[in-house]
């Protein structure tokens, strides 16, 4: 079983990572909120890094007006914003990385083939006859890998039942989510994760390629997200309506409530950066968000 020591820096470091397939909605201004106020209340840095991994789901101009929004919101980052597409050359290096210790293995495999279900391995021992390259996996095998989430507590999964092999560049030649993140991460030297419960699956898989890698394990905390009338987790693709610069103020309040750190009804349509000053020496990230 893996273990869940993480190690600490003197000084806090988190970041948030938007993808530029649209505007920030109100789920997105939460995650940002919720990790911004954990840094900076405990002194520590933020940054900021746009995760345009994947060209075919850009959107044209989301990139600046994220920026914008982040902006008008009053969160301000440190350093300079990195750009996961100008990060090839670190990726390939990881990718060298893994093959150099036989982490990877070569798939032919469409989605298709392999269906909803875990990755059941066809790949594995060499491509079956007829087939050729199209993705590249990592390896997994039968061990527990758990970790301690901050909001969510004790969470772990076994990677061959859950997922099976899976994939860390696909058959577009574009790396994957998991291993550009885990590399990013590790190289701007991020010490603690917020974001939304809904990516808490995801972390094992970005454990397992830590460990392999010899990457440092930042603490995570994976916070509710928010949910339209339906109940239904807002996202680009649920059709979530996206927050302007102009509605700043506004969507910082809310998010502030839903956090579980609602200001004065005075104090709404307060300038943000008097909003951010309220609250920020009254952050505890595992405060209830509203309505629980």
């Amino acid at each position: 079983m893996t273990s869940d020591v993480t190690g600490h820096a003197a000084t806090p470091v988190g970041r948030f990572a938007p993808s530029p397939t649209g505007p920030l909605h109100q789920g997105s201004v939460v995650a940002a909120v919720a990790s911004y106020l954990d840094a900076r209340a405990r002194g520590g840095r933020w940054l900021l890094r746009i995760d345009d991994l994947d060209p075919p789901r850009e959107v044209a101009g989301a990139a600046d007006l994220i920026i914008e929004t982040l902006h008008a919101l009053g969160l301000d980052w440190d350093g300079e914003i990195v750009y996961q597409s100008r990060r090839g050359a670190a990726y390939a290096e990881a990718l060298a990385a893994l093959d150099a210790v036989g982490a990877t293995f070569p798939c032919g495999c469409t989605r298709a083939m392999v269906g909803s279900g875990p990755y059941p391995g066809t790949c594995r021992d060499g491509l079956p006859p007829g087939r050729r390259a199209r993705s590249l996996r990592v390896r997994v095998d039968a061990d527990v890998i758990g970790f301690e989430d901050r909001v969510q507590g004790h969470y772990a999964q076994r990677l061959d039942v859950e997922c099976g092999d899976f994939i860390v560049r696909r058959a577009d030649g574009l790396v994957a989510y998991h291993l550009a993140v885990v590399v990013d991460d590790a190289a701007a030297g991020v010490t603690d994760i917020v974001r939304g419960v809904d990516l808490i699956d995801s972390t094992p898989r970005q454990l397992h390629l830590q460990r392999l890698l010899g990457l440092p394990r930042p603490s995570y905390a994976h916070i509710d997200v928010v949910r339209d009338a339906r109940g239904v987790k807002l996202s680009k693709q649920s059709g979530a309506p996206g927050v302007l610069p102009a509605a700043a103020p506004v969507a910082l309040y809310a998010a502030l409530a839903f956090l579980g750190h609602a200001p004065p009804s005075e104090a709404a349509g307060a300038p943000v950066r008097e909003l951010l000053d309220w609250a920020l020496p009254r952050w505890a990230l595992t405060a209830p968000a509203a309505g629980d």
